[in-house]
C-alpha cells in the first residue's frame, strides 16, 4: 500500500506550524466496534495482522477513513520487539501474550539479541 499523504494537519502541528484547527489523533481506534477489522481478523491470526504490512497498513487505516481523523497509530503490538530479539512469543486464546522463554534472570537477558532491528523491517515496511 502506497498511498499518497493528503492531511499532513499532524504534521504541521507537530512541527509547531500554525493550523486551521487542532488535529486528532486516536491511539487503539481499530477493534471490536468495526465490522471491517473483525473480517480481518477472521482470516489472520494477531501477529499475521503484525507483521504483514499490508494488512497492518490496512488496519491502522480503517478508523481514518471511517472517522475522518487526521493521523493514527500503526497497527502493531510492543511485543513484537522482545520477539525479534528471541522471544517466542504466542498468543493464546483466552489467555493471551505468552513466551515460552521468559526472561527471569540476568543470564535470560543476556541472550536476547539487541542488535535484531532487522528482524522488525515488517513495521517499517506498514
Amino acid at each position: 500500500m502506497n498511498k499518497t499523504l493528503q492531511n499532513d494537519l499532524f504534521i504541521r502541528a507537530a512541527f509547531g506550524h500554525q493550523t486551521e484547527r487542532p488535529p486528532v489523533w486516536m491511539m487503539r481506534q481499530a477493534g471490536r466496534y468495526m465490522p471491517e477489522y473483525w473480517e480481518i481478523k477472521n482470516k489472520y491470526t494477531f501477529l499475521e495482522m503484525c507483521k504483514t504490512p499490508e494488512i497492518a497498513a490496512d488496519v491502522t487505516m480503517l478508523p481514518v477513513d471511517l472517522l475522518d481523523i487526521d493521523a493514527a497509530i500503526l497497527f502493531s503490538d510492543i511485543l513484537v520487539t522482545p520477539e525479534a530479539m528471541g522471544g517466542d512469543l504466542s498468543f493464546e486464546q483466552g489467555v493471551g501474550p505468552r513466551f515460552s522463554n521468559p526472561v527471569r534472570s540476568w543470564e535470560d537477558a543476556e541472550k536476547l539479541n539487541a542488535q535484531s532491528v532487522d528482524r522488525l523491517q515488517y513495521v517499517a515496511d506498514a
